[in-house]
């Protein structure tokens, strides 16, 4: 059997786990432990709190550093609402493409990589291939956030990171970071006739909009020099504003949902230090002068590092020349790619499918695609043996 094939053969099995976030992945992992368990790899899962969700992390070759990591995320986004003509979570294979949830997003790729595990077997004689299949990237990269201080913690550790998200095969060395917040108001509720009897939670959510505002135009100042990033400031969005019951009702309770995609960390640090002071020295006060426990809580969604281009970058060259490419670009979504920077590894963003098709009914990856994975793949073989 080829490669492709058997590729493909591993994906439809992996495409049957309906590994939607909000459900668990342990079912995938084990199969994919297995696999790689039968090639060699020496494996290691780790449970979450929860013991439903876990991540895998799996070696083959050498213990030693500067090992090369291949990264995927289990998770795929539901399919509830969605328009499907095929079965989302039983692959289907018409004119040259893979239909099914996760296809290319990115079962796709992890399939590639964990198929080509007896080909590193032979290969991985000096240098170490590795491999980290994460729960809950689509929700904030929760799995892979738990697993970057197990491996900072380690005396080995990869030296080079490729993450491989949809892109086409284009080579990718940057994204911008993706932080976001639920904004939780908590007022007095009354007669919508005596106003100043109540605190209106959504007027103080107004409140605390139009400060986000203000703080955005404040972004578009520190746009760093050179930016290659569209816009090339961080940008700030109000997802939503809920809150109030009827027209006559004084609101007591509001929500905002909103984010901010920071081009540099010190920008994040700054507009959230920024609301911090404006809640507690003046909105807060204001409220609790009508009613001692209103209050502003602040629940962080998820803060995911962005992937920063860097002059030096080791993953961006092995992939360029593993593809062909001449030169790297940018991409607007976020990926796992800047967890894996910040412990100090090289990191790029290389795999097959389009963004275009992730998330959406009929989701599918070519066959074209996954050819090209496999040919990069099989090339990367070569590395570890120098």
């Amino acid at each position: 059997m080829d490669t492709l094939t058997r590729t493909r053969d591993l994906l439809a099995e992996m495409i049957a786990f309906p590994t939607v976030s909000s459900e668990s992945n342990l079912a995938l992992i084990d199969f994919l432990a297995d696999r790689l368990s039968d090639a060699g790899a020496r494996v290691e899962v780790f449970k979450d709190a929860t013991g439903t969700k876990a991540n895998l992390f799996a070696t083959i070759g050498p213990e030693v550093g500067g090992g090369i990591l291949l990264s995927g995320h289990s998770d795929v986004v539901p399919v509830a609402d969605q328009n499907w003509t095929t079965d989302p979570f039983a692959m289907t294979e018409r004119d040259g493409r893979l239909y099914g949830r996760g296809t290319c997003d990115m079962k796709g790729f992890i399939a590639a990589a964990v198929a080509m595990a007896p080909h590193y077997a032979k290969m991985a004689r000096k240098r170490p291939i590795h491999f980290a299949f994460t729960h809950d990237e689509e929700i904030g990269c929760l799995g892979a956030q738990a697993l970057a201080p197990l491996l900072r913690d380690r005396e080995v550790r990869p030296g080079v990171a490729i993450i491989g998200e949809p892109t086409m095969m284009r080579v990718i060395e940057g994204h911008k970071g993706c932080y976001e917040y639920s904004v939780h108001f908590t007022g007095l509720e009354g007669h919508g006739s005596a106003p100043d009897r109540g605190v209106n939670a959504v007027e103080y959510a107004v409140r605390y909009v139009a400060r986000l505002l203000e703080m955005a135009e404040v972004l578009k100042t520190r746009a760093p020099a050179g930016s290659r990033f569209e816009p090339p400031w961080t940008t700030i969005n109000t997802g939503a504003l809920v809150g109030g019951v009827a027209h006559n009702v004084i609101a007591g309770k509001a929500r905002i949902d909103w984010e901010m995609r920071p081009v540099q960390p010190g920008d994040a640090d700054l507009v959230k230090q920024d609301l911090h002071h404006y809640c507690q020295h003046h909105l807060i006060p204001a409220m609790r002068s009508v009613h001692p426990a209103a209050d502003i809580v602040t629940e962080v969604i998820g803060e995911v590092d962005g992937l920063v281009p860097a002059e030096i970058n080791e993953a961006r060259d092995i992939v360029m020349e593993l593809t062909g490419v001449n030169g790297a670009g940018l991409v607007p979504f976020g990926t796992e790619a800047g967890i894996f920077q910040a412990l100090g590894m090289s990191a790029v963003i290389c795999g097959p499918g389009s963004i275009e098709q992730a998330h959406k009914p009929d989701e599918y990856l070519s066959l074209d695609q996954l050819s090209q994975c496999l040919t990069m793949l099989n090339r990367l073989g070569t590395r570890l043996t120098e």
